[in-house]
């Protein structure tokens, strides 16, 4: 039997999840909102493998005004979840003077190579030329991405949305007022749809017959790692600014990341170990953290728009379709921003005035249609 509903999420990670939790929100009442999630959990791809640092300095500027949003209500937000979703974590951007100019942000402040070494004593004997110095955020905060995801579900699911997990979408067919939608066992009959469905999110969006954006899924891939002396508690997370690699404290060993961006199908990505052992070699070559061994390692697919900015809007040649897509590196950094904007026009047909004109503009698929 068909079940009617207002708006149907495609996508069971952080996207799709903190719109459901928003509109619930916004509604008062998590009915007539469906979400449809093909794997049996959860953010269970990208979602799941997040490095858990929001970063207000990283990316192109309409991706800092939605994390500096995000972050915002992370640090203050209402409900107050049961535990703390995002606390204060400085993060560290090192690499030549040419090259932090070209990636210096509002909200960063420079270090000098003393500076730099004096916080983060790990780096005094890399090269002199590869690491001159470096630029500080401040503002950075660390997440829980699980308590996050949890709490978006719970929120949502205590408001009376669906939550169907297992249900891979299979077909759509419009039927005058909306679509008829089968996602595995399950017929649906929604008046708007959501496409929020990562690295298969073109192809999602081609079952309503909607053209393709372009999106690009990128693999990515973390380790947990073993270090020879435990890194202090309040110590920033450090990324290369040539973007090679990063890493950052994960209890008493360490995160980190070569930071690749190959290009993926979409798919369950697995790490490549090579990359993570070459990794390794040249963190212990050019710094002395001491790496002694690796924990595990995981690879996500960083799907991005081929301008590198978010897609958030509805579809111009299929009434009803909006698109929450495209977040690549920034999914879980701009996700409270992004579910406002998605939720702004759902229920009212444009963005809010907490958003500027010109980020909204920037997140128009339109954009990718011309």
């Amino acid at each position: 039997m068909d079940r009617a509903c207002d708006v149907l999420i495609i996508g069971g990670g952080i996207a799709g999840l903190s719109l459901a939790s928003e509109l619930a929100d916004r509604r008062g009442s998590g009915e007539g909102i469906a979400l449809v999630e093909a794997e049996p959990d959860l953010a269970h791809h990208t979602s799941g493998r997040s490095a858990e640092q929001l970063i207000p300095s990283y990316g192109p500027a309409p991706v800092r005004e939605l994390t500096g949003a995000t972050v915002a209500r992370l640090l203050d937000p209402h409900p107050t979840p049961p535990r703390p979703l995002a606390w204060p974590s400085r993060m560290v951007l090192v690499g030549t003077e040419e090259r932090l100019q070209a990636e210096a942000a509002p909200g960063t402040r420079a270090l000098s190579r003393a500076e730099l070494v004096e916080l983060c004593p790990e780096l005094a004997c890399s090269p002199a030329d590869a690491v001159e110095a470096g630029r500080l955020d401040s503002t950075s905060v660390r997440t829980d991405a699980w308590a996050l995801v949890a709490w978006h579900r719970d929120r949502a699911a205590a408001a009376g949305a669906r939550l169907l997990t297992g249900a891979p979408m299979t077909a759509a067919e419009p039927d005058g007022t909306g679509w008829q939608v089968t996602a595995g066992a399950h017929r649906l009959r929604a008046r708007q749809v959501v496409v929020a469905a990562g690295a298969w999110a073109d192809e999602v969006a081609g079952l309503f017959g909607a053209a393709p954006l372009g999106l690009r899924p990128l693999r990515r891939t973390a380790a947990l790692v073993r270090l020879a002396k435990p890194l202090p508690a309040d110590h920033p997370m450090v990324v290369a600014a040539d973007h090679g690699w990063y890493y950052r404290r994960a209890g008493e060993g360490a995160l980190v990341s070569p930071s690749e961006a190959v290009p993926s199908e979409p798919c369950d990505a697995q790490p490549v170990l090579e990359d993570v052992e070459d990794l390794v070699a040249r963190l212990n070559a050019t710094t002395s953290l001491g790496v002694t061994g690796i924990e595990r390692a995981w690879t996500g697919l960083r799907t991005e728009a081929p301008d590198g900015v978010p897609v958030c809007g509805f579809d111009v040649a299929v009434p009803g379709l909006l698109w929450l897509a495209g977040q690549g590196g920034y999914g879980f950094q701009t996700s409270d921003a992004m579910a406002r904007a998605a939720a702004d026009l759902l229920l009212d047909g444009t963005v809010g005035p907490w958003c500027s004109r010109e980020t909204a503009a920037a997140l128009d698929p339109l954009r990718l249609r011309r």
